[in-house]
């Protein structure tokens, strides 16, 4: 386990917590890929641009680490919902390439809160 890939991975969560995006756009590569249920982003700075504007939390439940892939389970708090969710991070020289998200989408097309 490569606890600097963790890290980078860890410290990119705190930064979106904290709302500090210059800090979290620091730790993605320049050319970072972005793949998610609802949708596609590329380049770290439309990437961030999207952060600040849903100001999502998240709570990490587990991390999984392989070589410089870093799995996260956990809780996505999207304001008026919070679903469980799971990230793949993927890390080379220190920052974060690319990240595919996985969630069950239902609850966001619903009304019911």
């Amino acid at each position: 386990m490569d606890n600097a890939t963790n890290t980078v991975v860890e410290q990119f969560i705190q930064y979106l917590n904290e709302e500090s995006f210059d800090h979290a756009e620091k730790c993605l590569n320049p050319d970072f890929k972005f793949i998610g249920v609802m949708g596609k982003r590329e380049g770290a700075s439309v990437y961030i641009q999207d952060m600040k504007k849903m100001k999502f939390k998240y709570e990490i439940l587990k991390t999984f680490t392989s070589g410089e892939d870093v799995c996260l389970w956990y809780h996505i708090d999207m304001g008026r919902k919070t679903l469980p969710a799971s990230g793949w991070y993927e890390v080379k020289e220190g920052k974060i390439h690319s990240l595919n998200v996985l969630f069950d989408p239902r609850p966001l097309l619903s009304d019911d809160v």
